[in-house]
């Protein structure tokens, strides 16, 4: 199966979590929040870089258990920023 290219924004979207996911997880290891996760260090490792941008729901959902984040918060902090509205002259 061949994957459709992802956009520039998705390619953000997941710059923006795994930035979220790195601030969150302050001075514990990548193992230890993985393990708790249920996920691999190496998964976490490929989210948190960008490499993984489009983790599954239930991946992101573990990690914000984990994190002690809500998935308002994580959707909401990976959500593209609004346009701001150019000012006419």
């Amino acid at each position: 199966m061949v994957r459709t290219p992802l956009t520039p924004e998705e390619r953000e979207r997941g710059e923006r979590l795994g930035r979220l996911l790195r601030e969150a997880r302050g001075g514990r290891s990548m193992a230890e929040v993985a393990a708790s996760a249920g996920i691999s260090a190496e998964t976490l490792r490929k989210i948190e870089t960008g490499r993984a941008p489009t983790p599954a729901f239930f991946t992101v959902a573990a990690l914000a258990g984990t994190l002690g984040l809500s998935m308002d918060e994580v959707a909401g902090r990976c959500a593209p920023a609004a346009p701001t509205p150019s000012v006419a002259a």
